[in-house]
């Protein structure tokens, strides 16, 4: 049985304040005075909770309509206010670490590892730059989220556009790329001063906090405690080396079977030669099928039952509307236990992949909602995103539901050919933020010829043709982590290894690879990302072979 969620309408945290914070903090540290340790890191998480859960609920309230000026006003209050709240969580963490013979009897190593990070990455003289890069990393959601992009006597935001982008006729996918691009040249100026301001201020906050570059400052941030930078590079190089090749293999296939002259950029979305696979209905059919597909998929009846409570008492908002933030993503309340997915559905078989990944991460967080503390219940990012790429490969086999009649096959291949697609990418963004981290006072001109040197390295059959904006190295600016989440997305490519790990397992003994994703789904956060794939018995991507195989596998069934 599933314990009924709160309907989502109903939710409403009390709103904190500076002085509501002090009272609550004055009591956690009188806990800590009288020596009462175990109080001390009860309240503690009490209070962390109630917090993340208000600002949750203020940050999708903004994601779900930006022009909304009582949720712009919202989320600008919590970003001012959440420095400040940051600073009285850290003084806490000190406290504890400080004790940490007696806290390490109630908290995990894990945990107490994380927080060794996490009050390196704080002090009260950073409090304001904090603000300052909440508010740019909105401005940059709230510009991007107000597109209006005309195309064919109509008007089209974002996500509205990308259906264009991969239609059959080549001379369609053309002019959507050129109306794309033409949205960011046209927001060129901007886009680089609000990049400007953000590489200003990261590099500031670094220097204040005594780090050699904000490099180090961002792995810290991300909560990296178990790999290094150098780790990353080698893994990088890794990809350019075993899965570019494999990638430019397929794409000269794709060239011929399509019979193009030459490959363009706006040709790369289109992968499957009788046009990308579609959703195979509107997005109530889509939601019926999404049932029936995991009532197949899980015969305990949980995944079922779960998501049905997440649509019926309105956990989930799919659908593309003007003003809603661009992109997906699975956001918790943690003082409920309850997980909610955004997306924009947009007609094509990107939807499928976004409902699956947004459900995956959703299913973990519910699985893991009984995890002693809040450092628990998320894994770091790279481990997190496991889950939600696990289940999209997972759900191959009851797939058939979410797609066009007829299409499960061409949908199992596009995805398997997108996943490889996406590791050189996932690469060169990384790749793209360590160089401009590391050369901090680039002006915006060398940063996109940086880009574009990268794109030519990992992606080398990029060809942008007469588009010039992306052509001089502008693709970066569409790439929401790399604006609003510094260095969270190589995470994407090192899950990618270990989803497409489970994904073997599953081609001979798919009720084992369910089990082994459920019991992910468990361990939550409870261990760092190299101790959580070893005990599942994965490789680590760090490790020399742990492309080879998923390379071999790949390749045996898409060159055939």
């Amino acid at each position: 049985m599933i314990t009924p969620f709160p309907e989502f309408n109903t939710l409403d945290f009390p709103t904190p304040s500076r002085e509501s914070l002090d009272q609550a903090y004055a009591v956690i540290g009188e806990s800590l005075e009288s020596g009462d340790i175990a109080s001390a890191i009860a309240l503690f998480d009490t209070q962390r909770r109630a917090y993340e859960s208000w600002s949750a609920l203020v940050e999708l309230r903004f994601a779900q309509d930006t022009r909304n000026a009582d949720y712009v006003a919202a989320r600008d209050y919590a970003d001012t206010l959440t420095p400040y709240a940051t600073g009285l969580e850290t003084d806490i963490k000190k406290r504890l670490l400080a004790t940490r013979e007696e806290t390490a009897k109630h908290l995990s190593a894990h945990v107490l590892s994380l927080w060794e990070a996490d009050i390196t990455t704080f002090d009260e003289r950073i409090e304001s730059m904090l603000a300052e890069e909440a508010r740019l990393c909105a401005e940059y959601t709230a510009l991007l989220a107000a597109a209006e992009i005309p195309f064919r006597g109509e008007t089209h935001n974002l996500s509205g556009i990308e259906p264009f982008q991969q239609e059959s006729d080549r001379a369609t996918r053309h002019e959507a790329e050129a109306a794309r691009w033409g949205f960011y040249e046209a927001n060129g100026e901007t886009l680089d001063r609000i990049f400007d301001d953000l590489v200003r201020v990261r590099v500031a906050m670094a220097q204040t906090l005594g780090f050699n570059s904000y490099v180090e400052l961002g792995y810290r941030r991300m909560r990296r405690t178990d790999y290094t930078a150098a780790d990353v590079a080698r893994f990088r190089e890794r990809i350019a080396t075993h899965v570019t090749p494999l990638v430019q293999a397929l794409l000269q296939r794709r060239q011929l079977e399509m019979g193009w002259d030459s490959l363009k950029a706006w040709d790369e979305a289109l992968v499957d030669p009788r046009g990308n696979p579609a959703p195979a209905g509107d997005y109530d059919l889509m939601i019926t099928r999404a049932r029936e597909m995991f009532s197949r998929l899980d015969e305990s009846g949980e995944m079922a039952a779960f998501f049905a409570e997440m649509v019926e008492r309105n956990y989930v908002d799919l659908k593309n509307r003007g003003g809603k933030a661009g992109g997906g993503f699975c956001t918790s309340f943690s003082t409920q236990g309850t997980p909610f997915i955004f997306a924009n559905f947009n007609g094509t078989h990107g939807d499928i992949g976004v409902f699956t990944h947004e459900m995956g991460h959703a299913y973990q967080n519910w699985k893991s909602r009984s995890q002693p503390v809040i450092d628990m219940l998320w894994p770091t990012m790279e481990a997190a995103e496991i889950h939600s790429m696990g289940l999209e490969f997972l759900t191959w086999p009851e797939i058939d539901l979410l797609v066009e009649d007829g299409a499960g096959e061409r949908y199992r291949r596009l995805h398997l050919i997108e996943s490889l697609c996406f590791l050189p990418y996932g690469a060169c963004v990384d790749h793209f933020q360590h160089e401009i981290y590391a050369h901090p006072d680039m002006t915006p001109q060398e940063r996109h010829a940086t880009w574009r040197r990268l794109e030519q390295q990992y992606m080398p059959w990029r060809d942008w043709g007469d588009l010039a904006y992306p052509a001089k190295g502008g693709r970066w600016q569409a790439q929401r982590h790399i604006y609003n989440s510094p260095f969270y997305y190589i995470d994407y490519t090192l899950a990618l290894c270990v989803a497409l790990q489970i994904w073997l397992i599953a081609q001979v003994d798919a009720p084992r690879a369910l089990d082994l994703y459920r019991g992910l789904c468990e361990v939550g956060g409870s261990e760092a990302f190299c101790t959580i794939v070893r005990q599942a018995g994965l490789t680590v991507p760090f490790e020399d072979d742990a492309l080879a195989e998923i390379v071999h596998e790949a390749e045996q069934m898409l060159m055939m």
